[in-house]
Parts: structure tokens; C-alpha cells; sequence
């Protein structure tokens, strides 16, 4: 096992540098550079300017700062993001930052090589760091921007804009690859029932907690999207018709199973589901509508049960 040296996190908030002091190391920049430091600040900020893509921005960063300081790898985690990014080679010894600006956490960046950084170099990371932030900030800005855009407000999974594009994709490539594809059409038994017994208010609440069991049943190559109203659809890729009724048989059961508690009421759901596999050169249209029309036959028949179409 090797032991990895200077692995303590430091906090970066910007424009204050760690070490506790804003002395820039002006003229440490000026010599390892042989260019005036506003020269040299300028010319990342432009190169950074030029994306609002976190990875492709995090790469510029890291071959900009190369320029200047010898290093191997650079990796950053933004774990409410869901960003794990490394460029280069990841070697023993590291400076990681917390990055901060304006009280906000903007993720961890490590800078790792095979020997020390000396204190001279360190400082020289932090001050070109002041390049990164803002634009960082950006980046993260908009890929959240992006996501929400995608994002069914009320239970958080996907929503239809985001199947529409999904759907063409997975269904183009399944058959230009011969790979199999299922899709899952759910929908909450009696739901108009609940809302107009207890309220919107708790049928949203139902809503939620229906998406949520159905969420913790699926495997995480499989993709959840909220149709309207009351109904889901599950994208499972790779998965032919076996694996597809024996996924949507756990996630029947895991809804019926759970304990539904909205504004102090105990409320029994259920969810009937239809169940079909692409067919050789199928087109999107026709898979949808054999799990639709399994679905409806799956409520014909008595609810909470699973149907193939």
C-alpha cells in the first residue's frame, strides 16, 4: 500500500488564500512563469471562459496549470452533483482544496504528482485556483440548470422531455446492436379515488412515496421517468423479457408493501404494470404501445399485477 503525503484537505475560499494571508506570490509566479502574472492570469481566465462543460473546463484547467507547475493528475468530486472527474495520472503525493466562494461549497480539486509540493508551488496553485472558481461556479450552474429542466419536479425522477430524447436513443441503438430492450409502463391503482377521498395535497405525497419505492427497485442501469398524472415508465436496457417481468414483479411488490403516511392518514397503494420487449427493427411508437396496452389489460384484470404485452 503506498502512503499518500500532503492528503489533508484545505479549504480554498475565494479570494482569500489558505495559508491565511492575501500576499500573492507575485514574483514566485513571475520567475517559474518568465511572464508578468497578469499575463499569465488573463490567458486561463480566457481559456477558461471559452466552456460551460465541467469536464471540458476541469481538462483546460488542468493543462493550463501544467504550463506552469510540473504536475501529473488533476481530479475533482462534487458529490451533490454526482461528479467524479480525473485527468491525468493520479500519483502518491496530492494538495487537495475544498472550494469555496460566497459560503458556497463548490466541490474538492486534487493536484497529485510523484514528489512533494514545496510550499513555493502550492502557492502558486492557489493563486492560479482564483482563475477556476467563477468559472467553476458557472459550469455547475448550468449543468444544474440542465438537470432540473429534465427533472419532474414533484418526484424528482426523469420527466417527459427527457424520456422523448431517451427513448429515440436507446431504441436506435438496441437495434443497430441487436441488444435487447424492455420498457415498464406504471400506474397507481385508483389514484383519483385517493384525492378525492384525502386531498391533492396527499395524493402528490402518494405520488412521491410511490416514485421513491419504485426507484429503490430498479437497478441503476435502469432509467424511471414520470409520463403524467399518475403513470411512470421504466427504460431497462440490455434486458430481455425475463429480466423485465422479474423487475417489474419487485417493484409491484415493494409499492404494495410500502407504508404509505401522508398528513397523518395510512393509505394503501398499489400499481398495475404492462411489460414489453423491443422486437427486431421496432420503432419506439410500437414498443409504447404494447406496454400501454399491457398496462391497461393489467387494470382490466383486477390491478396490482403485472402483464406482458
Amino acid at each position: 500500500m503506498r502512503t499518500v503525503q500532503q492528503s489533508a484537505t484545505r479549504n480554498f475560499t475565494y479570494p482569500d488564500l489558505t495559508h491565511g494571508t492575501k500576499a500573492w506570490p507575485t514574483e514566485a509566479i513571475a520567475i517559474a512563469t518568465k511572464q508578468p502574472i497578469s499575463d499569465e492570469s488573463l490567458r486561463i481566465t480566457r481559456a477558461l471562459q471559452t466552456t460551460l462543460d465541467t469536464e471540458e473546463l476541469l481538462e483546460t484547467f488542468y493543462k493550463e496549470i501544467k504550463k506552469l507547475i510540473s504536475y501529473t493528475g488533476l481530479s475533482y468530486s462534487n458529490i451533490p452533483q454526482g461528479i467524479e472527474y480525473t485527468v491525468g495520472k493520479i500519483a502518491p503525493h496530492a494538495c487537495t482544496y475544498h472550494l469555496v466562494i460566497a459560503g458556497e461549497s463548490l466541490g474538492e480539486l486534487s493536484f497529485t504528482r510523484r514528489k512533494k509540493f514545496t510550499d513555493q508551488e502550492t502557492m502558486i496553485i492557489e493563486y492560479l485556483m482564483c482563475s477556476l472558481v467563477y468559472p467553476l461556479r458557472n459550469a455547475l450552474m448550468y449543468k444544474h440548470a440542465l438537470q432540473m429542466a429534465l427533472k419532474d419536479p414533484l418526484t424528482g425522477v426523469n420527466n417527459r422531455v427527457a424520456m422523448d430524447s431517451t427513448l429515440q436513443r436507446e431504441v436506435e441503438l438496441a437495434n443497430r446492436y441487436g441488444t435487447p430492450l424492455s420498457l415498464i409502463a406504471l400506474d397507481v391503482d385508483y389514484f383519483k379515488r385517493i384525492n378525492d377521498t384525502y386531498g391533492h395535497a396527499t395524493g402528490d405525497c402518494v405520488l412521491k412515496a410511490v416514485a421513491a419505492a419504485a426507484v429503490s427497485s430498479i437497478r441503476s442501469t435502469d432509467i424511471i421517468f414520470r409520463f403524467g398524472g399518475e403513470e411512470f415508465i421504466i427504460l431497462l436496457s440490455n434486458t430481455a423479457e425475463e429480466g423485465a417481468l422479474c423487475l417489474a414483479e419487485r417493484i409491484r411488490q415493494r409499492i404494495q408493501a410500502a407504508k404509505y403516511i401522508c398528513n397523518e392518514a395510512m393509505i394503501a397503494a398499489t400499481a398495475s404494470l404492462g411489460v414489453a420487449c423491443l422486437g427486431k427493427g421496432e420503432n419506439i411508437h410500437s414498443l409504447f404501445s404494447r406496454a400501454d396496452q399491457a398496462l391497461y389489460r393489467a387494470k382490466s384484470e383486477g390491478r396490482d399485477c403485472v402483464r406482458l404485452g
